[in-house]
């Protein structure tokens, strides 16, 4: 699929009720960032909505809560048949092996990966939670634990990524991608549940 194709299937506000739906920058290229351990790469470069595998096409997505509950982002990419399903594989790998790892570019330790149950969306999903740790600033005392939430989907050789995070001072517990916005965009793609 190319962008135009993308843009066509990509859900809007019209299409979901309680969000505002708005473009946001996305790259089709491959991401390089720096991660220790390296094995760990796949679980930032989601978060941020990229992976290791370049895709043909990518166009990307904010989702704004109208109640002000967290919002999502999304990125939606084409990939060939082949790196599609090796996107899904390096996230669901990293996330069983890893469980603390350090991102170069954005200077954060991560902790607390965990892989949740498979919500069962499109071809195969995979869905995790990790906590970002933010230092301490000002009369911070303490590191800032942030909540993290990343859903992977693909349907076809179409993948769908999903990050949401909880602000701790305004809403506390585990982050989580709502299963409205997932089924949403897997709505207008077609596809509610697993297809095989």
């Amino acid at each position: 699929m190319s962008a135009p194709d993308l843009e066509r299937v990509a859900v809007t506000g019209k299409d979901l009720a309680g969000y505002e739906v708005n473009p946001e920058p996305a790259r089709a290229a491959a991401s390089h960032r720096k991660v220790d351990p390296a094995s760990c790469g796949p679980i930032p470069m989601a978060m941020a909505l990229n992976s290791p595998y370049p895709a043909t096409a990518r166009i990307a997505r904010l989702f704004s809560a109208k109640d002000h509950s967290p919002g999502v982002s999304m990125s939606l990419s084409s990939f060939s048949a082949e790196d599609g399903k090796r996107v899904v594989d390096a996230v669901r790998t990293a996330a069983k092996e890893c469980r603390t790892f350090y991102d170069a570019f954005t200077d954060f330790q991560y902790s607390s990966v965990e892989v949740r149950p498979d919500p069962g969306y499109g071809d195969e999903s995979v869905s995790l939670r990790f906590i970002q740790i933010l230092p301490a600033v000002g009369k911070e005392v303490a590191p800032v634990k942030v909540p993290q939430a990343v859903v992977v989907v693909r349907k076809g050789t179409a993948v769908l990524m999903f990050h949401s995070f909880n602000n701790p001072s305004r809403r506390k517990g585990p982050a989580g991608v709502p299963d409205a916005v997932v089924k949403g965009q897997m709505k207008k793609l077609g596809d509610l549940g697993k297809s095989g």
